[in-house]
């Protein structure tokens, strides 16, 4: 259990994130009852493995972090209102079925210079006319400087819900998911990747979105319109068009506002940022942090016995 909660605190420490015995409670690997977890949180606190200060917990003796996580949570209070909002708004557009909230500020966490994360599930072929139609206006939010509210960086279509690279990194993405707007289809994710539970089975099943709105009328038309083997052919060749763009970018090394590489994965079905980039590099992170407090723990536990 010990091993269980260290891995918790190391997986959050990554991002300077103190946690709560609560939000411990929902990221365990495994079930636990309320008075076991206090007398492993309080023995390892004595044992000088963890810290605790006020009501959070961290493998840093960084009391700062908790003031760190209270700005970055006050941040996200204002900034989920306005994605929900943004998400209201990006729902028109064609073949958009699903909008949801990822990113940092999913976890209720906004840096200074946090950006509005969004994953969007379209309607089955035709991601790559949603996909365009929706990086197009994205061109026009640099001139007023708000780009960086309209980050649409994940996108799957209804034929593909189902998240293949599965680990601890996508697990987190996918239950700390905040579904906004939909017709139902976020409730469908959710049900598909009910593999999150293998990772965390304390966290309670999410459905979709709460609400719906109203169908633009220019929306309805401009599927109308493509609903045909037209619009079938100009989603497979945005695919390619849109493939061989990113390739280009991915061998010049491109680096996005926070340094990280700039790569997209692409497939008939999904568009998603190249998991060799960010992602595994957190997960590299991850296990060299875990190694390092479970080692510990380990050869104490030895030396005891």
């Amino acid at each position: 259990m010990k091993k269980s909660i260290l891995k918790v605190l190391a997986y959050f420490d990554m991002f300077s994130y103190p946690l709560r015995k609560e939000e411990i409670t929902l990221f365990l690997d495994r079930a636990i009852r309320p008075e076991d977890l206090s007398r492993n949180l309080d023995e390892l606190t004595r044992e000088g493995r963890i810290y605790h200060h006020e009501n959070f917990y961290q493998l840093r003796n960084e009391p700062t972090l908790i003031s760190r996580r209270k700005d970055g949570n006050s941040r996200a209070a204002v900034m989920l209102q306005r994605g929900r909002k943004i998400s209201a708004f990006l729902y028109w557009f064609p073949y958009v079925r699903g909008i949801g909230i990822s990113g940092s500020l999913s976890k209720n966490f906004a840096a200074e210079d946090a950006d509005i994360d969004f994953f969007i599930i379209t309607e089955s072929n035709r991601l790559w006319v949603a996909r365009t139609f929706m990086h197009i206006f994205k061109k026009l939010t640099f001139l007023a400087g708000r780009q960086h509210w309209f980050c649409m960086n994940y996108y799957v279509d209804e034929h593909a819900m189902l998240i293949h690279e599965q680990n601890i990194f996508t697990a987190t993405e996918v239950i700390t998911l905040v579904p906004v707007y939909g017709n139902g289809v976020l409730t469908n994710f959710f049900k598909t990747n009910n593999w999150v539970k293998n990772y965390f089975p304390n966290q309670p099943l999410k459905t979709g979105s709460p609400f719906k709105p109203k169908e633009a009328f220019i929306k309805r038309a401009i599927e109308y319109c493509l609903n045909n083997k037209y619009g079938e052919l100009l989603d497979d060749y945005l695919l390619k068009l849109t493939s061989k763009r990113w390739k280009q970018k991915e061998e010049r090394r491109r680096v996005n506002a926070h340094g990280d590489r700039m790569g997209l994965s692409t497939g008939k079905h999904f568009a998603r940022p190249n998991p060799e980039f960010f992602q595994q590099k957190i997960l590299h992170l991850y296990e060299s942090r875990v190694n390092e407090v479970t080692d510990r723990l380990t050869s104490s536990a030895t030396i005891k016995n």
